[in-house]
């Protein structure tokens, strides 16, 4: 049975209303916009940066430093979250995050701006985690499954217009005298996200409550508190998780380069490391990642669906424009506008489920059926071929879309509903962790199985004869074979998110939750 401290904080009603909630959610929701741009709006950006700072050989690390610095943050700042609550981390992380914009911006040089954007990256780390957390504290968890589409609007948002963005503000941005010139117009890229940000953080700052919080533990002392931090633990999945992230990420983007002693180095290191961190997590007080999450069924489903969605969505988004430019022949500009049906079709689909969900109080039958459409879209895609028109990769892609799109809330609001109160810090951070390696991992597996499946130097450039556009077809139809397996693993995982049931009724002293299976009985009782 859940105690009253927790029945305190989890409620049939939002804690917060009126002007107070609308401010709190739209700081929440520039906030994470913001840094889900900021891993979007770059690329279009980056002929202008590298004319004016250089550096074309580490062009590449002003993606790879941003995104490897806010996955180490994920898995530790939702953690100590859960010992001294949100807010100050959050309104932290933002203010790094603006400081890193501001010092991007100003770079004079490569190295600098590569620094910055980790910096960046370390405070989106910090939003990335806490963002849903606050979430899933302001309201109770059938509300959180309507809100929770909001999630998957905010990315397929940043997906279809952060391009066009970054290129935008490349061109048009305004000038300021000597401070910026029109090549220095892309700085405007960076320097956007300061007034934008500043308006999330003063209504965070004055919103949103500091005692919102659940803190794990029955230590009230911060000296006792601070000793129970586990730093080997968040030293070892840090360096873990850049190791094995660059491993892959170089190995997947380098033909023959997963034999290179410096991929191997990695990934072995990368190995190494996280077997470590998970003997070190056996044994902590207060573990980053607790490994008794994973013997709850629905935390490992959950996690398992986060992973396999993005390796999906990765796979498709990155081949299917090849397909299209190097097999049907289309220019990049058309590649971008038939892809933006995928985007779209994604939003939609974030958007209808978690409502639906939040109505029937029953995630698990909602994800089955986005698995399925997962499946058939991504099986219709592997039948694609060089005579095969425009219209029906359309329709196809609109399918995956709505069944990947699912997927943005569903396995967050089962991990976060799965377990109890004081571990939603973790266990929400947890699963957009792993969605980012689902991400890398992705992109990785089916790199190699394309440029394992390519004949003769057809890689090395986009194919003009016949022969050459069959040999990439059939290479690339390897590649998405491979996405469908991870569609359909992701739909048997569905089988295993058992629901565990959002009626909750309180009593005086403590409350209880009304269950239908084994599992269910367990997570009331632990």
């Amino acid at each position: 049975m859940q105690t009253a401290p927790e029945a305190a904080v989890m409620q049939d009603k939002p804690l917060m209303r009126g002007f107070g909630l609308i401010a709190v959610i739209s700081a929440l929701m520039l906030t994470l916009l913001l840094e889900a741009l900021d891993q979007t709006i770059v690329g279009t950006a980056m002929p202008r940066i590298i004319a004016e700072l250089h550096g074309l050989d580490r062009y590449t690390w002003v993606v790879t430093a941003y995104i490897l610095a806010s996955m180490t943050m994920i898995p530790i700042v939702g953690k100590l979250s859960d010992q001294f609550g949100r807010k100050w981390f959050l309104l932290g992380g933002t203010a790094l995050f603006l400081l890193g914009s501001g010092l991007a911006g100003a770079s004079q040089s490569m190295d600098q701006l590569i620094i910055f954007r980790a910096l960046q990256g370390l405070g989106a780390g910090i939003g990335m985690a806490l963002v849903a957390t606050v979430f899933a504290e302001l309201f109770p968890p059938a509300e959180r499954a309507k809100w929770g589409s909001l999630f998957g609007i905010v990315y397929g948002f940043s997906n279809l217009f952060g391009p066009a963005i970054g290129g935008w503000l490349t061109e048009h941005g305004p000038l300021l005298s000597r401070l910026i010139t029109e090549n220095g117009r892309w700085r405007w890229v960076f320097y956007i996200n300061i007034p934008v940000g500043l308006l999330a953080l003063v209504a965070l700052l004055f919103f949103l409550p500091a005692n919102l919080s659940l803190r794990s533990g029955a230590v009230n002392k911060a000296q006792t508190k601070t000793a129970r931090i586990d730093f080997l633990g968040a030293f070892l999945s840090a360096i873990a998780t850049i190791s094995l992230m660059l491993g892959l990420s170089w190995g997947s983007t380098q033909i023959s380069a997963w034999g290179s002693p410096q991929v191997l180095a990695l990934l072995g290191a990368g190995v190494v490391l996280f077997v470590l961190f998970l003997l070190v997590e056996r044994k902590a007080a207060e573990p980053i990642l607790p490994l008794d999450l994973f013997s709850n069924q629905v935390f490992s489903a959950a996690a398992l669906l986060s992973v396999l969605q993005m390796m999906v969505l990765l796979g498709l988004s990155l081949y299917l424009p090849l397909f299209f430019q190097g097999v049907l022949g289309i220019s990049p500009t058309e590649a971008g506008l038939v892809m933006t049906p995928l985007s779209i079709s994604m939003v939609v689909g974030a958007t209808v489920a978690g409502p639906i969900v939040g109505i029937l109080k029953r995630y698990q039958l909602i994800a089955i059926l986005g698995a399925v459409l997962m499946v058939v879209g991504t099986f219709l895609i592997t039948l694609l071929k060089p005579e095969s028109g425009l219209l029906p990769s359309i329709l196809f892609m609109i399918v995956v879309g709505i069944g990947t799109g699912t997927f943005f809330s569903i396995p967050m609001l089962a991990a976060q509903n799965a377990l109890p109160l004081n571990r939603l810090g973790i266990s929400t951070a947890a699963t957009r962790y792993l969605g980012q390696v689902g991400a890398t991992l992705g992109i990785a597996v089916v790199g190699t199985v394309v440029s394992s499946s390519a004949s003769g130097d057809v890689m090395s450039h986009l194919p003009s004869s016949v022969a050459e556009k069959l040999s990439f077809a059939g290479a690339l139809q390897h590649g998405f074979v491979a996405v469908l397996i991870f569609a359909v693993i992701a739909l048997l995982a569905t089988f295993f998110l058992k629901d565990v049931p959002f009626v909750v009724r309180q009593g005086n002293e403590e409350m209880e939750v009304t269950a239908n299976d084994e599992i269910d009985k367990e997570l009331i009782h632990s």
